[in-house]
């Protein structure tokens, strides 16, 4: 598995397996049912996009940039999402780590994910492996379609050291 600079034309690959996870409404906020050109921006308009691959297959996809502008810009932000067809084979893991070493060389002092769903207990687990902890929940911030109202965790990690 590579990871390299997403380009636009790979934006027509990445927007079927957005849909699909936004769509089902567990882990992303975003609204359903965004068209190809709606949805674009969200992803592909971020500071730093990549994908990770397999020869020419795109896995998966993280962006990576400033969690807040100007005073805030010394923080990372990232997001995250793996294609369904290839969980379980290390993607979200290469593209956390890529983007903590990308976040690190760019200068940032740490990370922050501002929106991790609670009850998305294989993401809470891969970012706590990775360094990352709790500093919070925000109650009731997210409707997931299986377990109504669930918090969104805030999560951590500082890049000195």
């Amino acid at each position: 598995m590579d990871i390299r600079q997403a380009e636009e034309n790979d934006w027509p690959v990445i927007y079927p397996f957005f849909r699909e996870i936004v769509d089902a409404g567990r882990t992303y906020a975003y609204p359903a049912g965004l068209t190809l050109d709606e949805a674009r921006p969200l992803w592909m308009d971020q500071e730093h996009v990549v994908v990770a691959v397999d020869g020419e297959t795109i896995l998966g996809s993280a962006t990576t940039g400033p969690n807040r502008p100007g005073r805030g810009s010394h923080v990372a932000t990232g997001s995250f999402m793996v294609d369904p067809r290839f969980h379980g084979r290390g993607v979200g893991r290469a593209l956390g780590v890529y983007v903590i070493e990308r976040a690190r060389s760019a200068g940032y002092r740490s990370i922050q994910f501002n929106a991790v769903v609670e009850t998305n207990e294989s993401a809470v687990r891969l970012w706590q492996s990775l360094g990352f902890r709790i500093i919070g929940t925000v109650p009731e911030a997210f409707d997931h379609p299986d377990h109504g109202l669930v918090g969104l965790h805030v999560m951590y990690r500082s890049l000195s050291g």
